[in-house]
C-alpha cells in the first residue's frame, strides 16, 4: 500500500480482474436477452445517470478528506455501490465498442505524463495547454 502525502493506503484485491467483471457482465446481459438494449449510445446515457447518482453522494458535504473518515459505514456502503454501478457500465460500454479499456487507460496515462511533466507541473492545477503555450509548444487537446 503507498502512503502518497495526503492519500490513505489503499490497494485493489488481485481478484476479479476487469477482463473477469466484462465477461461477467456480458454474461449476465446475454442470459437476460439484454444485448439487444445495449448499444453504445444507450449504455452511455446510462452510466451517465450512474455518475450522477455517484455526484450526489458528495453533493452538499463541501470538501471530503481522503478516506472519508467522517463518513458512516452506511454513507461508504452506499458509495461503494455508486462507483461499482459506474466501473460496471464503464465496462459494459468499452466491450460494446471493442475497446480493450485497460489498454487504452495505460496508453491515456503515458500521455498525460508527457503532457504533465512532473518537473514542470508539480504544485499547479493549470491546464498543459497553459503551461506548454508559456513555454512555446502547444499539442493537440485530447
Amino acid at each position: 500500500a503507498s502512503t502518497m502525502a495526503g492519500v490513505p493506503p489503499t490497494t485493489f484485491s488481485n481478484k476479479p480482474t476487469l477482463e473477469e467483471l466484462r465477461c461477467d457482465l456480458h454474461a449476465f446481459a446475454t442470459e437476460r436477452d439484454w444485448n439487444q438494449f445495449h448499444t453504445p449510445r444507450n449504455l452511455v446515457l446510462a452510466l451517465v445517470g450512474e455518475v450522477g447518482e455517484l455526484a450526489e453522494c458528495f453533493q452538499w458535504r463541501g470538501e471530503c478528506e481522503p478516506g472519508l473518515p467522517t463518513w458512516s459505514k452506511k454513507e461508504r456502503s452506499h458509495l461503494e455501490e455508486e462507483l461499482s454501478d459506474v466501473l460496471l457500465y464503464l465496462l459494459r460500454v468499452s466491450h460494446m465498442c471493442g475497446v480493450d479499456l485497460p489498454k487504452a487507460a495505460a496508453n491515456k496515462l503515458e500521455k498525460n505524463k508527457g503532457k504533465y511533466p512532473a518537473d514542470l507541473v508539480r504544485g499547479s492545477s493549470k491546464k498543459y495547454t497553459e503551461y506548454q503555450h508559456e513555454a512555446g509548444h502547444v499539442e493537440d487537446e485530447n
